[in-house]
C-alpha cells in the first residue's frame, strides 16, 4: 500500500508536470489544489528538490518546478524515491533487501518467490509510465510551444 506522503508526492508531481514550462509554482497553489496540507507539502518537495526531480528557488517569485522534463520521470522512480522500494516484503527489495524475521531460508521461501515476480511486474509497469502519460495534454502542448 502506498503511504499518504508516497500519494500526495505524486499529486504535487502531477501538478508541477501540469505546469510544466510555465515557471515556478507557489506551495500555497499546489497545496490547495492538491488538498494536501502545506507543511507537509514542504517536506515531500523538499525531499523530491534534494532528488534532482524538483527545483526550487525562495522569494517573491519563487516557487517549484520539474528539474526533470515530465517524460523522464517515471512513477517506478518517484515511488522508489518517496517509499524506498516497490517490493511488499523487505526480503524481495532490488535496492533495500533485507532479510524477513521469523521466515524460513529466503532460497526456500515460496513467498518471497511470489513477492520478486509481483515486484518485477510491478516496476515493468511503474517504470514504463511516466509523468507525461498523465499530463493534461493540453497544458503540456502549451508548454512546449
Amino acid at each position: 500500500m502506498l503511504s499518504q506522503k508516497t500519494r500526495y508526492a505524486i499529486r504535487a508531481m502531477q501538478h508541477l508536470a501540469d505546469h510544466f514550462g510555465k515557471g515556478p509554482v507557489q506551495l500555497a497553489d499546489i497545496a490547495e489544489a492538491q488538498k494536501i496540507p502545506p507543511k507537509f507539502l514542504t517536506v515531500i518537495l523538499s525531499e523530491l528538490t534534494r532528488s534532482g526531480l524538483v527545483a526550487s528557488q525562495r522569494g517573491k517569485d519563487g516557487g517549484y518546478w520539474l528539474g526533470v522534463a515530465p517524460i523522464d520521470i517515471s512513477y517506478g522512480d518517484l515511488i522508489r524515491i518517496m517509499r524506498g522500494s516497490l517490493a511488499l516484503v523487505p526480503c524481495a527489495s532490488r535496492y533495500a533487501h533485507e532479510t524477513c524475521k521469523n521466515c524460513v531460508e529466503e532460497e526456500n521461501c515460496r513467498t518471497r518467490a511470489l513477492m520478486l515476480q509481483v515486484r518485477d511486474k510491478t516496476a515493468d509497469l511503474l517504470d514504463g509510465i511516466n509523468l507525461c502519460d498523465n499530463v493534461d495534454a493540453e497544458a503540456f502542448a502549451q508548454a512546449a510551444e
